[in-house]
């Protein structure tokens, strides 16, 4: 199946028995906001919530560590979604975290996963249908196996930073990136690692919050300074919105990309790791 579908694709699948719907909103801390307490305020009817910031593997050193294998079949399961279930996923969050979602079910063997165009933003906007509460969910088993994607951890970008290997681009802002605006995680230094590009992950999005089309998606990319023949790594503050860019090139075809999980909150708390300040390189 495509990995993007639209409001309208959805509105039209809503009853499908193998379309499991799940919100994987989270928030930044900053926010202040509830995904849970909203999800249950309003959603789009029959969906799950997947509760996404649960789903880290605390027996990673890396912060935020994406969830291990066991943790997204407990999860899944949970939720009534099996081998073969049809997994939308969508959000309402300012970091679009239905990326962050798709990234981790699919490396665990999610095969049929797809993101909601435009979120809940788009699907509220065009007044269709929400709902309240939380329907009772007969479980199902999801039985992880390896799939796509593929994880950088901190030694490989150290040794990234002598070869060159692969590109690097960083989906922060530009001032957090530059170094001329503070990171707002206590005791995180704004900055980026050396030899980074720069691509702010808002930059993927049209104004509706619908992705941009892969032709627009290829310029915004090769404008970053990026040559989509070579092998890229997506970096960002937690690992979060570089899965937006992750799957924005995902979007216009291109292989060989990968994600730096640990990502800046864990690359500029270490004393021995290069960082550098100001423009892309």
């Amino acid at each position: 199946m495509e990995s993007l579908v639209s409001t309208e694709w959805l509105a039209n699948h809503l009853n499908h028995p193998d379309c499991i719907i799940l919100d994987a909103s989270s928030h930044l801390p900053t926010a202040e906001r509830d995904a849970a307490a909203e999800f249950a305020n309003a959603h789009i009817p029959g969906a799950r919530f997947l509760d996404l910031a649960s789903l880290t593997d605390k027996d990673s050193p890396v912060p935020h560590a994406l969830a291990n294998a066991d943790q997204v079949a407990q999860r899944l399961s949970a939720l009534g979604v099996g081998q073969d279930s049809t997994v939308i996923l969508y959000d309402d969050s300012i970091v679009k975290t239905s990326a962050r979602a798709w990234f981790n079910l699919r490396m665990h063997g999610m095969k049929k996963c797809a993101i909601l165009d435009g979120g809940l933003g788009k699907w509220r906007s065009e007044g269709r249908a929400l709902e309240d509460g939380e329907a009772p969910v007969m479980a199902a088993d999801f039985t992880p196996q390896p799939g796509d994607g593929s994880i950088r951890s901190k030694g490989d970008i150290l040794r990234n930073c002598a070869s060159g290997s692969e590109q690097l681009l960083d989906a922060r802002d530009a001032g957090r990136f530059s170094g001329e605006i503070p990171d707002f995680r206590p005791g995180v230094a704004s900055g980026h690692i050396p030899g980074s590009r720069n691509l702010p992950f808002t930059e993927v999005y049209n104004d509706n919050g619908t992705f941009k089309s892969p032709t627009e998606l290829r310029r915004v990319f090769e404008q970053a300074g990026i040559d989509l023949a070579k092998p890229l790594i997506t970096t960002c503050g937690s690992g979060v919105t570089a899965s937006v860019l992750l799957f924005a090139a995902h979007l216009m075809g291109k292989g060989n990309v990968a994600l730096y999980d640990g990502s800046w909150s864990e690359w500029a708390v270490d004393p021995e790791t290069p960082k550098a300040t100001g423009a892309a390189a």
